[in-house]
């Protein structure tokens, strides 16, 4: 007779089988239409292909930078390019968002589509559309991105300190939080798959390493081999640190291996692997590379089409840093 755990596995494959058997049908149920572009500036897509492809040939570590930068901006009133506008106080300057990186990318690729398509294209939609692009130059899915969010014009630096997750959280805070912008346990799974590429300062996991709980010891979870080579690189809290030590570079399944070895970057990844709700996910997504990479498809488009509804009526912005007119 199979284990509990071996039958809870099961289940999951056979959930995420079926998951990523009807992904494809997730598309047709989003709210913002595919073809919004397609008259108005239809070199849309190309010409944030071909930036995103110079961007990340000059500097690799862009590509999950602008990926995070895109989670950070939807999850803050929605994926309105909050996250871009530069002031005193705005999320930009917030705690949680000292190193968000790529921002000159996007006002590169606003630049350029300003010039093929005068006050058309949202910086919101540039800095969804450059996510897929940069997920797809690291060897990640390529999925149909649904255009039409406006630009929002206020963001608050409280905000994004606020509700932004820091890597501490219990896995109860992360299922509540993705809940409230209606995400489910499969896509806080899935979404959390995107540490399999890019960095961390060594500041934000300090506290594992050297006093976990106030224990002045390291977190038991921790691989040995895996907190002695953390404990030579850590010393110091400005060092990076990749988030998969194994495949740092690559988008696949690794990130969900290093979990069952112990080898979690951060609390609120390793914990994935502990608590019954996600664990199970986990053990399913670290043997199916494909699947995975359907379902980070399906729910990209979902986190993607959060949308606050003080920011749908926003406007399109002229420099994705500033608003067209002062409302905040």
């Amino acid at each position: 007779m199979k284990s509990f755990s071996s039958r809870i596995t099961f289940v999951s494959l056979a959930a995420l089988f079926l998951v990523a058997a009807v992904s494809a049908s997730l598309f047709d149920d989003v709210d913002l239409p595919f073809d919004y572009y397609s008259l108005s500036c239809p070199n849309l897509e190309s010409i944030v292909h071909k930036k995103m492809e110079e961007w990340v040939k000059k500097d690799y570590s862009l590509a999950p930078a602008l990926m995070r930068l895109h989670f950070h901006d939807c999850f803050v009133r929605g994926c309105d390019a909050s996250i871009l506008l530069d002031h005193d106080e705005s999320e930009r300057s917030a705690k949680a968002s000292k190193t968000l990186r790529g921002f000159e990318v996007i006002d590169d690729i606003k630049t350029e589509l300003e010039k093929a398509c005068p006050k058309t294209v949202s910086c919101a939609d540039i800095l969804t559309a450059a996510a897929r692009d940069a997920t797809l130059a690291v060897g990640g899915p390529f999925w149909m991105v649904p255009y039409g969010r406006k630009d929002g014009t206020v963001s608050m630096a409280k905000e994004a300190d606020q509700l932004i997750p820091v890597g501490h959280e219990l896995v109860t805070d992360l299922l509540e939080f993705f809940q409230s912008k209606g995400l489910n346990v499969l896509d806080l799974v899935v979404l959390s798959g995107a540490h399999t590429i890019g960095r961390t300062t060594c500041e934000s996991l300090q506290y594992r390493l050297y006093h976990y709980n106030g224990t002045k010891k390291s977190d038991s979870r921790l691989d040995n081999h895996y907190l002695n080579y953390l404990d030579r690189k850590c010393r110091w809290a400005s060092e990076y640190v990749d988030l998969d030590a194994v495949t740092p570079k690559k988008f696949d399944v690794q990130y969900y291996k290093n979990l069952q070895r112990g080898m979690g970057l951060l609390l609120t990844d390793q914990l994935l692997y502990t608590d019954p709700r996600t664990a199970p996910i986990v053990t399913a997504l670290a043997t199916q590379p494909d699947t995975f990479e359907n379902l980070f498809a399906a729910s990209m488009v979902k986190m993607g089409n959060i949308q606050d509804y003080l920011s749908i009526d926003g406007e399109v912005r002229l420099n994705c840093a500033r608003v067209n007119s002062p409302a905040y």
